[in-house]
């Protein structure tokens, strides 16, 4: 049988506050969707479908500082730069036609892990496992949490260019304080459904509030440019 100092002790660390850690991560990106002129989609949607997205690659990821390294394209027009405007060339994240911007892990291919720590602190020390890696939407299901799946609201325009970066690694880590056992039943998941089919993880809430995202970790897997036509032939 516990003795008294034992029993108060338990009664003290269930109290809290306690802390856990809750990270997700696999594979995901981010994205800038943009409008192109009539002009602008034809001429690159022919360099794509002939070549493929190599110099639209070169030319994205390069526009800001303008050096290039084409391998079918021996001079970009002016016309042609949709990532410069009045104010010069831009980076491919703040394009100056940009209509939405995407960031984070599919959730379809994510993973999540909870430990509880001795802190709120970023640095905080590991205390114990509680929930070792596991598929994210299979623990979501069995743990009956709740996921609210959106929809980006964004407009498309007529014609429109995604610049894609592939990542893997941590989107989010957050820190939970609360009072007793972390409670699954208390999570709470948004996502938003973007152009490119992805449900992108947005927020995450636990018990009404929202969780910080402390910042990710991840690694680039490459780059791809895509355009498509809106308009009806």
């Amino acid at each position: 049988m516990a003795t008294k100092e034992e029993m108060h002790e338990t009664i003290e660390t269930l109290k809290g506050p306690r802390f856990y850690r809750i990270q997700f991560y696999g594979y995901g990106g981010e994205a800038e969707y943009m409008k192109l002129t009539k002009e602008q989609y034809e001429f690159w949607k022919e360099q794509i479908d002939e070549n493929g997205d190599g110099d639209a690659v070169n030319y994205v990821v390069n526009a800001e500082d303008e050096q290039f390294d084409f391998e079918h394209i021996s001079a970009l027009d002016d016309p042609m730069k949709f990532l410069s405007d009045e104010d010069g060339p831009r980076p491919w994240y703040e394009a100056p036609t940009g209509f939405t911007h995407q960031w984070g892990v599919d959730y379809s291919n994510a993973n999540i892990s909870v430990d509880e720590v001795d802190s709120e602190d970023y640095s905080a020390g590991h205390v114990a496992d509680v929930v070792e890696s596991s598929t994210l939407n299979e623990w979501c299901e069995v743990n009956e949490v709740e996921v609210e799946m959106g929809v980006d609201e964004a407009e498309e325009p007529d014609y429109v260019a995604q610049m894609w970066s592939a990542e893997k690694g941590t989107f989010f880590d957050g820190i939970i304080e609360t009072v007793g056992d972390f409670d699954p039943k208390k999570l709470k998941i948004y996502t938003s459904e973007y152009l490119n089919g992805d449900d992108t993880i947005q927020s995450v809430e636990y018990d009404g509030n929202e969780i910080d995202n402390q910042g990710g970790d991840t690694s680039g897997k490459g780059y791809s440019f895509h355009v498509w036509s809106n308009v009806k032939e």
